[in-house]
C-alpha cells in the first residue's frame, strides 16, 4: 500500500466534490495561482472525476504543480491574441494553464459565431486542458455546435510503423440540444488514452493487449512498457488519418508546433509543453432552422436512448449520455485511489499546505 511522505500507510477515499474541488483549488492558489483562475482549473479537474474520466481528474495536479513551480506553465490568466480576422482567431497561449486559455477561446468563438455564424480560434503555445468535451458543451450551451480539437506529443505509429509520429489527439463535437443532458461526442484517437495507462500502472494492473506496442513495437499487456513504447490508433488508418489532419489544424493554424515539436507531457516539468487547440463555434441560429435544430437533437438522442437492447444489455446510451448519467450516479462523491491520495498529499505537502489530509478527508472513507 503507498504510503505519505510522513510514511503512514494510504488508502483509496471518497469526498465530497465540491470540498475536493475547494482543496484543490487553496494547492493552485498556494502555488501562486490567482484564486479566481485557481476555483476554475480546480473545478475542471473534479468535474472529470466526477465524470468517470479519472485520467484527465485530479490525478493531473501534481504534475500541474510542479510545471508551474518549474516555470514550463505560466501563472497568466490567459493568453495574448495575436491575430483577429473576423471568423479567424490566433491566441498565443503563453503556457499558461490550459483551462484558462480554453475558456477565453470559447468565450471569442461563441461572441463571433453569434455575431457572423461561425468562427474559429486557433491556439498555439498552449498547455493540457483536460477533456475537450468539456469546451464543446460550452459553445452547445449557447447553441452553438462546439467542435475542439487539440494535439499531444507523438505516440502512435502509422499502420504498420514502429516509429511515434502523431498524438492521440483528441476531438470533441457538441450539439445543441433540447434534453435533458448535452448530445456530444468526445473521444482520443488511440485506443486508449494514456492518462489510463498512467493509471493501470500504478494500480498494478495489466492492460489489453490492443492498447499499445512496447519500444520495439510488439503488443504489450505491460502498461510500464506501453508508456516507454507507442499506442495505437484507434480503428487502424482510420484513426491515425484523424489524428494526422488534427495535429495539423491545430499547430498548423495556429503557426505552433505539430507533430514532435509538442513536448512530453510528463518529460522535462522546466520545459513548456507546447500543444495547439482549435475550436471551432458553428451558430444554430444563422440557419433558417433555428431553434428548431437542437430540438431535431434531442429527439434523435432519444430514439437512440429507446431503441431494442441486445441480450443482457440494461440500457441504450446516446452520445453524451452516459457522462451525464455517470456524473448523477455519482452523487458528487469523487472516489480516489490510494495512488491518487498520496500525490494530492504531497502536491499539497510540497506548497505548504501540511494539513491537507486531516482538513480534507477527516473521517471519510
Amino acid at each position: 500500500m503507498p504510503a505519505d511522505p510522513a510514511g503512514a500507510a494510504t488508502a483509496a477515499k471518497s469526498v465530497e466534490g465540491h470540498r475536493l474541488t475547494a482543496a484543490v483549488a487553496a494547492i493552485f492558489t498556494a502555488a501562486g495561482i490567482r484564486q479566481k483562475d485557481a476555483a476554475i482549473v480546480a473545478e475542471d479537474l473534479v468535474a472529470a472525476d466526477l465524470e468517470g474520466v479519472a485520467s484527465h481528474g485530479v490525478m493531473l495536479l501534481p504534475m500541474y504543480i510542479e510545471r508551474i513551480a518549474k516555470g514550463s506553465v505560466s501563472r497568466k490568466s490567459g493568453g495574448e491574441v495575436v491575430s483577429d480576422r473576423g471568423c479567424a482567431i490566433v491566441i498565443d497561449a503563453g503556457n499558461a494553464l490550459g483551462q484558462l486559455t480554453a475558456r477565453q477561446a470559447v468565450k471569442l468563438a461563441i461572441a463571433r459565431a453569434q455575431e457572423i455564424g461561425m468562427a474559429s480560434v486557433a491556439v498555439r503555445n498552449g498547455f493540457h486542458f483536460g477533456t475537450a468535451g468539456r469546451y464543446a458543451r460550452m459553445m452547445a450551451a449557447e447553441n452553438c455546435v462546439g467542435i475542439v480539437l487539440s494535439n499531444t506529443r507523438p505516440l502512435m505509429p502509422a499502420p504498420g510503423g514502429v516509429e511515434a509520429l502523431v498524438g492521440n489527439n483528441p476531438i470533441a463535437i457538441a450539439l445543441p440540444s433540447a434534453g435533458a443532458f448535452p448530445v456530444e461526442s468526445d473521444m482520443a484517437l488511440s485506443a486508449t488514452a494514456m492518462g489510463k495507462i498512467r493509471l493501470a500502472a500504478a494500480a498494478g494492473k495489466s492492460i489489453p493487449a490492443d492498447w499499445a506496442i512496447d519500444s520495439e513495437g510488439r503488443p504489450t499487456t505491460d502498461p510500464a512498457a506501453a508508456i516507454k513504447g507507442m499506442l495505437l490508433p484507434a480503428a487502424g488508418p482510420k484513426g491515425f488519418g484523424l489524428a494526422f489532419v488534427i495535429d495539423l489544424l491545430c499547430g498548423g493554424f495556429s503557426d505552433g508546433a505539430v507533430g514532435a515539436g509538442v513536448g512530453p507531457l510528463y518529460g522535462d516539468p522546466a520545459q513548456p509543453y507546447r500543444c495547439s487547440h482549435f475550436f471551432l463555434a458553428i451558430h444554430a441560429g444563422h440557419f433558417p432552422v433555428g431553434d428548431r435544430f437542437a430540438e431535431r437533437v434531442r429527439d434523435e438522442a432519444l430514439r437512440v436512448s429507446a431503441s431494442k437492447r441486445g441480450p443482457g444489455v440494461e440500457r441504450v446510451y446516446a452520445p453524451g449520455e452516459l457522462v451525464s448519467a455517470t456524473r448523477e450516479k455519482s452523487g458528487g462523491i469523487c472516489r480516489l485511489d490510494a495512488q491518487t491520495v498520496t500525490s494530492l498529499i504531497a502536491a499539497a505537502a510540497g506548497v505548504g499546505l501540511n494539513n491537507f489530509e486531516s482538513e480534507l478527508f477527516g473521517g471519510s472513507k
